[in-house]
């Protein structure tokens, strides 16, 4: 049997253990069984377990037993976080509006963060009236993961709002939340680490932080990228799409990328970062120097002839080319 078939039988079990506790006169646990097993699960996925944790709570409360003489009686299974995945909205927002404290888990506080992006609007407007209340009162290290998960996936939800997009990046400035979510960016081998960089860069509070992740970070398109931010004193993010027409009189148009964009609120000093990227073990961050190079060479001095020798020699024939590039315009620049 494979993980995600142990997984899959694991929540089912739980599950059908959570139903029988509905009608059970013993006294409920603190934490309900499916809760503790989606404790230590890692985000991702989230589509397919969804429609399981669906399809399997439905299933188990159509097997329980039916009572033939109480059959005047319609009390409704009590409300938990298990109906954000129910196809009935009521039910999603009822679910919503039911957490009392914070999330259980990080599990729960995802299902919760995409109820943002729910189909029905009542829903995604409950979610925005709770989710800061869920945050607050959930363990930070939930919070900065579900973040930090949800940052990656939101660029394709189309129904999120503003509104909703703001609460969320300003937890970012929470400085606990802010300094795990610096310290995933920098351990994070694999992911769209650039991506959820530029999401973060929406807020100012991650400047101070820029040059600690240029240095450190292990992805090395992260690396680049924060660089081209340092050397361009400003952050750009992708922030949804807009129609545009190509032929109006035809009724012809596609969608287009909106690129926003601010300034970074630090100044670094152009040499420094401009060396540590020229030394960086990745030919993808080096290319960037080169390129910067080329650009800065009449405000750089003598550091230019150092900085061009050493990229010219460089194992990566981009990088080299660019290096002897510059040291071509050096020459013809000391001709006249």
């Amino acid at each position: 049997m494979n993980k995600k078939n142990e997984l899959e039988e694991e929540l089912s079990l739980a599950i059908i253990k959570l139903v029988k506790l509905f009608n059970s006169p013993q006294k409920r646990p603190p934490l309900c069984p499916v809760s503790l097993v989606t404790s230590q699960w890692q985000l991702g996925n989230l589509d397919y377990w969804e429609r399981f944790i669906r399809d399997e709570y439905e299933k188990a409360l159509s097997s329980q037993p039916k009572n033939i003489w109480n059959f005047w009686s319609n009390t409704p299974s009590k409300t938990t976080w298990i109906d954000l995945c129910s196809w009935d909205g009521h039910k999603r927002e009822q679910a919503l509006r039911s957490i009392e404290g914070g999330a259980q888990n990080r599990f729960v506080l995802a299902l919760v963060c995409r109820r943002l992006n729910d189909w029905v609007p009542q829903v995604r407007q409950a979610a925005s009236e709770v989710l800061s209340k869920i945050i607050e009162n959930t363990d930070k290290n939930d919070v900065a993961d579900v973040i930090y998960f949800t940052l990656s996936h939101w660029s394709s939800w189309k129904r999120i709002d503003d509104k909703s997009k703001s609460i969320l990046l300003e937890v970012i400035t929470t400085p606990s939340i802010l300094d795990k979510l610096k310290l995933n960016l920098i351990a994070s081998p694999t992911g769209p680490l650039a991506l959820i960089f530029s999401q973060i860069a929406r807020k100012s509070a991650i400047d101070h932080f820029l040059v600690d992740i240029a240095h450190n970070a292990i992805q090395p398109s992260l690396r680049a990228k924060v660089y081209k931010c340092l050397f361009n004193k400003e952050v750009s993010w992708f922030n949804g799409r807009e129609w545009q027409w190509t032929d109006i009189r035809y009724c012809k148009g596609r969608e287009m990328p909106v690129i926003a964009q601010r300034y970074l609120t630090i100044q670094v000093p152009l040499v420094p970062l401009l060396k540590s990227a020229a030394s960086d073990r990745s030919s993808i961050v080096r290319r960037v120097a080169a390129e910067v190079l080329i650009r800065e060479l009449d405000s750089l001095g003598d550091e230019s002839i150092q900085l061009a020798e050493q990229l010219s020699l460089d194992h990566a024939a981009p990088v080299a080319e660019r290096g002897k590039f510059a040291l071509r315009k050096i020459a013809g620049s000391t001709l006249f």
